[in-house]
């Protein structure tokens, strides 16, 4: 009678599903033991996207560029709003968030899109999404070419705090790797995700400080609308970027830690669901 209690309590505890500490500590060392599988997928995902070629590495320069003269013409030419050197003023907010949509659109299909893959072999899938967002930042790199092209013209705005620049784009990394594992997974059982984020990114974009300053005077004195708007976590990463490249300050600090540390918690909160659906995938998809 005691074997057989003690073979039951066996049972359960085999059944047991894995805490969410354990399962966000496997997602971590899946990641740290696979770097190898992931730089292969960086470059098959840039090879993919064409963005190893000359052509698709231009456009990283030229995509922002047209996408900034087109914004000028609308703001300043159509609305005839003045801004002190608006094409710089527009950059430095287009870039960061073209690398944004770019690979979150991407990795959100990251696990979708390796459903053969994933069928054949037996592999951590979190490296799919991660290597997805890690592509996507090796061509944010390169489109940083088009930044010091538009500062020749405005050499003046260019001081030292330019150099924060990758303090700021790595605050980005992790909020964008967060978002990345979780929709992956959730578009992995609802491909609708896919459709709704390009709307989602799209109302996103407006109520984000791209072409506009995220003030009191340049919102009409709306202290309402100002609060609601800094609480995207996209306002002190966009505000950040352009202070240090437009206007010549420091980044919004306090804005960054908490981006940072809220991103921080939202990526063990998708690594945990990542890695709590995982075992699904090969069968669903």
């Amino acid at each position: 009678m005691t074997g057989s209690t003690t073979g039951a309590i066996s049972s359960v505890r085999v059944r047991r599903r894995p805490s969410y500490i354990r399962l966000v500590r496997d997602g971590i060392a899946d990641l740290r033991s696979r770097y190898r599988l992931i730089s292969y997928l960086v470059g098959a995902d840039l090879k993919r996207t064409h963005a190893d070629t000359l052509f698709g590495q231009l456009w990283w320069i030229f995509d922002p560029l047209l996408q900034m003269a087109v914004y000028f013409i609308l703001v300043q030419v159509i609305f005839q709003r003045t801004t002190p050197d608006f094409p710089l003023f527009l950059f430095a907010a287009i870039l960061p968030w073209k690398w944004f949509t770019t690979t979150l659109s991407d990795s959100t299909n990251s696990v979708v899109s390796r459903q053969s893959l994933i069928r054949q072999l037996n592999f951590p899938k979190i490296v799919l999404p991660t290597a997805a967002v890690a592509a996507g930042t090796m061509s944010f790199v390169f489109g940083l070419i088009a930044l010091a092209f538009v500062y020749l013209f405005y050499l003046e705005r260019l001081t030292p705090w330019v150099l924060v620049v990758p303090l700021i784009a790595f605050v980005q990394f992790v909020f964008t790797l967060a978002m990345a594992i979780g929709l992956s997974a959730m578009n992995a059982f609802y491909r609708d995700v896919q459709n709704v984020l390009s709307h989602a990114l799209r109302l996103w974009f407006y109520l984000s400080p791209v072409l506009y300053q995220l003030d009191k005077a340049a919102l009409g004195g709306n202290h309402v609308v100002h609060t609601l708007l800094s609480l995207n976590p996209f306002s002190p990463l966009l505000v950040s970027y352009r202070n240090v490249t437009w206007g010549m300050t420091a980044p919004d600090w306090f804005g960054l830690l908490n981006v940072f540390l809220g991103s921080l918690v939202l990526l063990a909160l998708a690594i945990g669901l990542f890695k709590r659906v995982e075992p699904a995938f090969a069968r669903i998809l």
